[in-house]
């Protein structure tokens, strides 16, 4: 009887006898088919090493970046009895004051620099005097476009509404709402319902003492965006302010004293370093004359209302504007006022003081939502519907009507993805 070789494939190598083990046919997966028919019956039992090398993967991570989101929430309305948010937690707040009490430590005292030590900030001089004057523009370019653009205002509450004819929605919250069961009673529209009049005290000095109870009539109140603008180095006859030319000398943790500048040359009244725009009276507003004019007006006036609230935004970072967390009370000024007329819940158990906190962009220039029109000549808005309507900025929905192009950043508010149903049954059928 002749016994034949068994002949093995090159790949398999002949390790210690505890690594010998059963062969499984996953192991045979490298081997041709005669060999794998060979070796896999269960009777054979071969010593076998397996070699697996594990290959290396790169794995590519993509980030896809939207500053501006598809859709979003309407901004919230705080109720009255509600306080507004800090725009930071007051625990980062104290965390930060930690930190920085622990690098100032066994260190020299700096000097404070601008605006904290009462001189100007220098660049942000031209930034002022554009934030004014797109101020002027936008006010004036919105008395013209009220001649050609519909706009309805409330008499009984502080709702508007861009279009031909007002909405339906049963939103009103004023007096006798009740008995109209919340219906708006609609009437023309002014300037002043599309751009919040938010007045502050004007500052002669803004480092001095804070203005007290007793002399909140004598000192004149004006826009705040016009104060904020006046204290970062726009020139105004009407409201002088002091102007200091050296830095503030500190005694003490809140009181100071002005550097002697008797050694400089005496101040000439200088022009103001841009020309400043005034005001059209309401009598001599006159009306675009054709689409063209229109479409123009409506760029600039959206153009202007940017540039205002991104060169205010940009004043703020620097000179600091305080919000009363109760009352859309402003102040412009290191510290709030102590002028106790807050009337918000609660102010009589704070006798009228308010609870000052730092102010955001909205606080200074509201930008009073209303509802998005889809099509001005088309239907008007359906009271059913309301889930399927967006919002957007007063001014800006009446710019997109005059004919403007409708910028990025309000896209997402306005819902213009959603499709409106035709019908109430279409309606009854979205999930």
């Amino acid at each position: 009887m002749t016994i034949g070789t068994l002949s093995l494939p090159t790949g398999i190598a002949f390790p210690t006898r505890t690594d010998v083990f059963t062969l499984k046919p996953n192991l045979l997966s490298h081997l041709s088919s005669l060999d794998y028919y060979q070796y896999s019956s269960s009777g054979i039992r071969l010593p076998v090493e397996t070699r697996i090398q594990a290959k290396k993967s790169r794995q590519c991570k993509l980030t896809i970046r939207d500053e501006v989101p598809q859709n979003a929430d309407f901004p919230r309305q705080y109720a009255r009895k509600e306080k507004k948010p800090f725009p930071t937690p007051i625990v980062e707040l104290r965390r930060a004051a930690r930190e920085r009490l622990k690098k100032m430590k066994d260190q020299p005292r700096k000097p404070l620099s601008p605006p904290k030590n009462g001189l100007l900030v220098k660049s942000l001089i031209p930034t002022a005097y554009n934030v004014y004057n797109a101020r002027i523009t936008l006010i004036n370019n919105l008395k013209k476009l009220l001649k050609v653009v519909p706009v309805h205002a409330c008499g009984w509450c502080s709702e508007i509404h861009v279009g031909p004819v007002g909405h339906p929605f049963k939103s009103c919250k004023g007096a006798q709402a009740n008995l109209r069961k919340g219906l708006h009673e609609w009437m023309k529209a002014h300037v002043e319902d599309i751009i919040i009049p938010i007045e502050a005290y004007h500052l002669n000095d803004r480092l001095g003492k804070r203005i007290p109870h007793d002399e909140r009539f004598s000192i004149p109140r004006i826009p705040a965006v016009v104060e904020l603008c006046i204290q970062a180095g726009v020139e105004i006859p009407e409201y002088p302010t002091k102007r200091r030319r050296k830095p503030i000398i500190r005694i003490g943790r809140k009181e100071y004293i002005d550097a002697d500048e008797s050694e400089l040359p005496d101040v000439t009244p200088a022009e103001p370093l841009r020309p400043l725009l005034a005001e059209i009276a309401d009598s001599e507003v006159l009306a675009p004359l054709n689409n063209e004019e229109i479409v123009a007006l409506a760029e600039e006036t959206l153009r202007a209302w940017e540039q205002m609230r991104k060169g205010a935004k940009r004043l703020m970072r620097m000179y600091p504007v305080r919000v009363c967390g109760y009352c859309p009370e402003i102040h412009v000024g290191p510290q709030g006022h102590k002028a106790q007329n807050c009337g918000a819940h609660k102010h009589q158990q704070r006798n009228g003081q308010h609870g000052w906190q730092s102010a955001i962009l909205d606080d200074l220039i509201p930008p009073r939502f209303v509802w998005h029109v889809p099509d001005v000549n088309g239907p008007p808005l359906e009271r059913e519907l309301k889930d399927f309507y967006g919002q957007a900025p007063a001014v800006v929905e009446l710019c997109i009507q005059a004919g403007a192009d409708l910028p990025e950043q309000y896209k997402s508010t306005m819902r213009l993805d959603v499709g409106i149903p035709s019908t109430m049954k279409e309606a009854e059928m979205v999930v």
